[in-house]
């Protein structure tokens, strides 16, 4: 019995390498998987008599390469790939794939070891829509499951935690697991702070084993995606800017509409328009305005105005400072 799970692991970790678009000689295989070269053709031969169309080319830059069948053979997933697969369906946003997505991970539930199906279980995560930026650092699905299991399980989550140069210990009662702008996030409530935080997952360190169980408090809200938008925006309220104001810009709405973002852009006639838009502080709204680089003829409200009298204060000091 332990001879046959060594073989099933092992011809599951050559479909894994196969599935890399390239061609691989027996050799490199038999040191990956630590065995034979002779090895290595059984596991091929047993792969083609399951369905896989594996062509062997010949030379030294050749090898072994999985080729597209025209029928579908058994599908065999690791733990890495079941993982990502269940990560890639459960964030799918947008384009209308939201139920065939949930279809597909059924379907491929059903079909997963009971070992695998209980850790993709575990994992329940959120996308929160947002404009596409760069990928943040790497997460690995070891640390996805792990935070799954203990936000799935109710259980306090105690964790090393750096940011700013600086690591903090932190005890925290897990509540979601979210996907924005590229990195990973999970939201808490942290025990000795009292509020909810938003912590980078790439950047915490768990400690074990989890603390007692705990019953969830109600997330502000009580809408995960409203409230991961909220706290990028600054507020620890409703998903709206803290500071909003309007500025009126001696530049053509049509040349400024495709910069404003998530602002709103008012066509005034006359080569002008109004820009309505909101930031976490007014120093960064105004900032946000004179990006344009265009005459301002008004600015609103008074909160607004004074800032921008305050920065050209500051830029002017500095303006002269340089000379």
């Amino acid at each position: 019995m332990a001879a046959m799970a060594e073989t099933s692991s092992r011809m599951l970790k050559l479909l894994s390498l196969l599935q890399v678009p390239r061609g691989w000689p027996g050799g490199e295989l038999a040191a990956r998987l630590e065995v034979s070269e002779r090895t290595v053709r059984r596991d091929v031969d047993r792969l083609r008599e399951l369905g896989y169309r594996i062509h062997a080319g010949k030379g030294p830059h050749s090898g072994y390469r999985l080729e597209a069948g025209s029928a579908l053979p058994p599908l065999l997933f690791d733990d890495e790939q079941a993982v990502a697969l269940t990560v890639v369906l459960k964030t799918v946003t947008g384009a209308g794939l939201e139920e065939a997505a949930a279809r597909t991970l059924a379907t491929i539930r059903q079909v997963l070891p009971s070992r695998l199906r209980h850790r993709v279980d575990t994992l329940q995560v959120t996308a929160v829509p947002s404009r596409p930026e760069p990928a943040g650092p790497p997460v690995g699905p070891d640390e996805l499951v792990a935070l799954g299991a203990a936000v799935r399980a109710r259980e306090e989550l105690r964790f090393d935690y750096a940011a700013h140069g600086e690591e903090t210990r932190r005890r925290t009662q897990p509540h979601h697991i979210v996907t924005w702008g590229g990195r990973w996030y999970l939201i808490a409530w942290d025990l000795d702070r009292h509020d909810w935080r938003v912590f980078r997952v790439d950047r915490i360190a768990p400690r074990s084993p989890n603390g007692p169980r705990f019953t969830p408090r109600e997330l502000p809200g009580g809408d995960v995606q409203d409230f991961v938008r909220a706290r990028f925006k600054g507020s620890d309220g409703p998903d709206v800017w803290p500071c909003t104001g309007a500025a009126v810009l001696a530049m053509p709405a049509a040349v400024a509409a495709p910069f404003v973002g998530d602002a709103v852009v008012e066509d005034l006639g006359s080569e002008r328009c109004r820009l309505t838009l909101g930031s976490w502080s007014w120093a960064a709204l105004a900032t946000a305005i004179g990006r344009f680089d265009a005459d301002i003829e008004s600015v609103h409200p008074p909160e607004l105005a004074s800032t921008f009298a305050r920065l050209a204060d500051r830029f002017a000091a500095a303006a002269d400072s340089s000379r």
